[in-house]
């Protein structure tokens, strides 16, 4: 087997650059590990910067995100007691933010490629990437049993953190810095109406709470909690009285529950692999970085990798020019460590950590405080939430 460009991974990353390549005229075949079910059973974030947009319209997959996608102008921050928009489309000069499952970005590229016959290989084992630091790159795996060697100019690790192809790389020739939070995300998903037609960041004394949605009719509840927290501990009824808790008295007289139909408990860590690309093998998306969920950058991060990927492919096929494809690890980090930080930033201003105590709630309170009353410090923090330039 031959293709120009090898894709591991199925996930949105995967699944876009290959869109893009597609409607660039370049070959590319996506080898999954896993089932298109389990793919499309992942529960992730839901919040799409306008570059992201851009980019699944580029794709040809926007009709439906447009249709069901909910545009969010601003976004709510609750501290003592008390709710504080920040208008994002008044203080970026228009620009919003919308809100569309990445389960759904992820059915609606899986249905482009189908229906356009661009090969994917579900429930590929034993895959490994091989001599991409030569001219001739190989992807071997199996596949009902059955030994196959995929042959190709360019390998995209897009096969997240736990992948194969950042764990292929020597060891002497990456850079690994990583920062794990204290706390987790207990996630509740159930078919209530939100609370609130846009998104609400709540400091409190007890602990961080997000009040988020999929849809008019499907809501999207996270709670900080210990790492040791076990989610069989969390009833439906436990879960909803702390994030009552948590809450204002308008939310708390608002807030609809109902049976989730999903609960899990996610770690928060900031990650980056540094470089991103070696030889002929390009790293993206969750591959070569994580950010805590609290930015809703992890989606958007990804889209923007694969812009710069896509472009550096189209280039070198389309001019013979390898200038993309030299400075793709230096471009893509640049807006990187941009999220990172203000992931970070974020995640440290909104969340209880152990050893601050309550001196670290009072300064909490504090930079709240400057935030919703300096337009300087609002806007900073409108720019970053919507997304940065390419």
């Amino acid at each position: 087997m031959r293709t120009q460009v090898a894709i591991i991974g199925a996930g949105p990353s995967g699944l876009l650059l290959g869109q893009l390549l597609h409607k660039a005229g370049i070959d590319a075949v996506i080898i999954e590990r896993q089932s298109p079910d389990y793919v499309l059973g992942r529960i992730r974030a839901g919040v799409l910067e306008q570059v992201s947009i851009d980019l699944l319209d580029e794709a040809g997959v926007g009709t439906r995100m447009h249709k069901e996608g909910l545009v969010h102008g601003g976004f709510e921050l609750l501290f003592k007691g008390q709710r504080h928009r920040i208008d994002m489309n008044e203080l970026t000069g228009g620009k919003n933010v919308m809100v569309y499952g990445q389960t759904e970005v992820t059915r609606d590229l899986m249905d482009a490629r189908q229906a356009a016959g661009l090969p994917t290989i579900y429930e590929a084992s034993q895959v490994s990437v091989q001599d991409f630091d030569g001219k001739h790159p190989v992807v071997r795996f199996e596949k009902n049993g059955v030994s196959h060697e995929l042959q190709c100019d360019f390998i995209a690790g897009c096969d997240g953190f736990h992948g194969v192809c950042r764990a292929s790389v020597p060891e002497s020739a990456i850079t690994n810095y990583e920062k794990i939070y204290p706390f987790g995300w207990l996630g509740v998903l159930a078919d209530v109406p939100p609370v609130s037609h846009e998104l609400i960041y709540a400091n409190t004394e007890r602990g961080f709470a997000l009040c988020s949605m999929r849809s008019e009719t499907r809501s999207r509840y996270y709670l900080q909690c210990p790492l040791s927290d076990k989610v069989e501990q969390w009833s439906d009824d436990a879960f909803w009285t702390e994030l009552k808790n948590r809450l204002d008295p308008e939310a708390r007289e608002k807030l609809i529950t109902g049976p989730s139909i999903e609960k899990s408990i996610a770690p928060l860590r900031s990650f980056v692999a540094e470089p991103m690309r070696f030889g002929q093998l390009f790293l993206a998306g969750d591959a070569a970085h994580i950010v805590p969920p609290t930015g809703a950058k992890g989606l958007n991060l990804a889209a923007s990798d694969v812009k710069y990927l896509a472009s550096a492919f189209m280039e070198f096929y389309a001019e013979k020019s390898t200038a993309g494809i030299d400075s793709y690890s230096e471009r893509c980090l640049r807006r990187v460590w941009k999220a990172e930080r203000f992931s970070w930033w974020f995640t440290s201003l909104m969340h209880q950590f152990p050893q601050a105590g309550g001196f670290g709630q009072k300064v909490q309170e504090a930079e709240l405080d400057y935030l919703i009353h300096s337009r300087a410090a609002s806007q900073s923090l409108a720019e970053n939430y919507v997304g940065l330039p390419l």
